[in-house]
């Protein structure tokens, strides 16, 4: 089993494509080898191939990585499932993953991060967590999505050293933490985390 995230980028014409373009790769680099595990292609779009129990992390990772710049936002589709053909370039591999993932991205309307496997009652579960999730991360400032991505990136870090960071008070933290929803999006993780383990 892997897992395929297909994404592109809301709003990309609006924002200098350097400032998110230089920001996704850094995401991405860190997850696999380009291209033969992700691709950005026709400018705002990108896949990646990672493993399923940290696709959402992953994708929530992107999210807040994106929505750090003004106007900004990303659409994520998960697709979890088989690869059967490998290629040298992602976006030329095949099986029920890339086909879960795609199916996903294209039903992606109001929504803007949707999973799909070959567990509907796994997904369903899960989306209507991230539907939830997604009244308070789609409103994130750039100011929070900066400090959701440091501390996703840092789990190490409490509040007192990701304040030094941002050179900010440890309140500020607190409540900017709080604000995003930060703990309630860690517990949706560590739960999807546990199911994928029983179904994959």
């Amino acid at each position: 089993m892997t897992s395929i995230i297909t994404g592109d980028i809301i709003n990309s014409k609006e924002s200098n494509p350097k400032n998110w373009l230089n920001a996704l790769k850094g995401v991405l680099n860190n997850c696999g080898n380009e291209p033969k595990q992700w691709e950005i292609y026709r400018g705002d779009s990108f896949q990646l191939e990672i493993k399923p129990e940290n696709a959402l992390e992953t994708g929530i990772l992107i999210k807040a990585t994106i929505k750090q710049f003004k106007n900004t936002d990303v659409r994520i589709a998960i697709g979890i499932g088989d690869k059967i053909y490998a290629s040298e370039k992602i976006t030329e591999a095949n099986g029920t993953a890339f086909v879960n993932s795609g199916e996903c991205f294209e039903q992606l309307k109001k929504n803007t991060l949707a999973i799909k496997s070959p567990f509907t009652a796994f997904d369903i579960q899960i989306n209507i967590m991230l539907e939830l999730a997604q009244l308070t991360m789609n409103n994130w400032t750039a100011t929070t999505a900066k400090l959701v991505k440091a501390a996703l990136e840092n789990p190490d870090l409490n509040q007192k050293e990701l304040a030094k960071h941002f050179n900010k008070t440890q309140g500020n933290i607190s409540q900017g933490l709080k604000r995003s929803g930060f703990d309630e999006i860690l517990k949706m993780i560590h739960y999807y985390n546990s199911q994928i383990k029983t179904v994959c």
